[in-house]
């Protein structure tokens, strides 16, 4: 009995203590400071550019592999077999490669994509693994990975981490 007692006592003391220490909670909207952050818009625009470009080196490709088509099939009356099966052989290698070049640019530009992300998203982790500890917060969230349902507006950190990440930006910015 008097080990219970003591076991109670030890519990409720430990709780006691821990609820003496305040609880200081935030998080942050990760998606919004990727596409907000300086860097994130940057990132983004960088990839519409890398994608128009591939896009329009695709659609010359699909004009090529078109044109081609339509010279078979109006020549193919007039065409030896020999000459037939060359312009399918060569069709089928131009088919080829435009399935080759949009597979490659799709793989280049998601590449791309995943690198800017990883890079902004490490950045990020700092800046709010810093403010966490210079501002005392017991612990700060993701809001879409963290399964939050519900959070107060006011622990909404996202502007105040979008803010010291361009601003970290900036100052590495000029230091290069």
């Amino acid at each position: 009995m008097k080990k219970i007692i003591l076991l109670c006592t030890v519990v409720l003391l430990c709780t006691v203590s821990v609820h003496a220490a305040e609880v200081k909670l935030g998080y942050v909207d990760l998606n919004k400071a990727l596409n907000e952050s300086e860097e994130g818009k940057k990132a983004v625009k960088t990839l519409e550019e890398l994608f128009k470009s591939k896009q329009a080196v695709i659609e010359d490709k699909r004009k090529e592999l078109g044109k081609l088509n339509e010279e078979l099939q109006k020549q193919s009356s007039i065409l030896t077999q020999d000459a037939i099966k060359e312009k399918q052989e060569e069709r089928d290698r131009l088919g080829r490669d435009f399935q080759r070049i949009v597979k490659d640019s799709e793989e280049e530009v998601e590449k791309k994509r995943a690198d800017f992300m990883d890079r902004i998203l490490k950045d990020l982790a700092e800046i709010i693994r810093k403010t966490g500890e210079e501002e005392g917060y017991t612990a700060i969230f993701e809001k879409a990975q963290g399964g939050i349902m519900f959070i107060q507006e006011k622990l909404d950190l996202t502007d105040k981490i979008i803010k010291k990440y361009n601003e970290a930006s900036k100052a590495a910015g000029t230091k290069k």
